[in-house]
């Protein structure tokens, strides 16, 4: 899809202009500094800190009536909590794109690392629990427990 310089701010509606970001095309306003992410975009983004689609889950959960208008097609837009997050991000439910108030495409990226440890630690616990029920089947954990109640 090719960008076009066209676009004002669904924020203040100054002049959106496309730039690089994280090797992403985007359109940032240089007004209020938000940015306008496609949706293949706004997965791009995420894609910098986890790239497995299957783990990320959900991005919006539900949404409701939000106050800017998509700069694509001027429809109204909506806004959801990203990720089940303290973040709320505005869309286009005409699926044009994602807007991004200043500095929230950091906190995107924060919240994508958070859920790489996560995972992380959840993946760990499973192990260490599935170790455990293992040890616990063992011939000498049943003998070792017998033996307690043995007088």
């Amino acid at each position: 899809m090719v960008k076009s310089n066209e676009m004002n701010c669904p924020r203040c509606h100054g002049a959106l202009s496309v730039e690089k970001y994280k090797g992403i095309e985007v359109d940032r306003c240089s007004s209020c500094k938000g940015m306008w992410l496609e949706y293949h975009e706004l997965d791009q983004l995420e894609d910098k800190e986890m790239d497995d689609d299957d783990a990320n889950g959900m991005v919006m959960f539900r949404s409701y009536v939000g106050d800017l208008h998509c700069p694509t097609c001027q429809s109204g837009m909506q806004m959801f909590h990203y990720r089940a997050y303290e973040l709320e991000l505005d869309f286009c439910p005409n699926e044009h794109g994602f807007w991004l108030d200043s500095d929230e495409e950091k906190r995107v990226l924060e919240i994508m690392k958070q859920r790489v440890k996560d995972i992380k630690r959840s993946s760990n616990a499973e192990v260490e629990w599935a170790g455990m029920l293992k040890r616990f089947k063992s011939k000498s954990f049943v003998d070792n427990m017998k033996g307690m109640f043995r007088r």
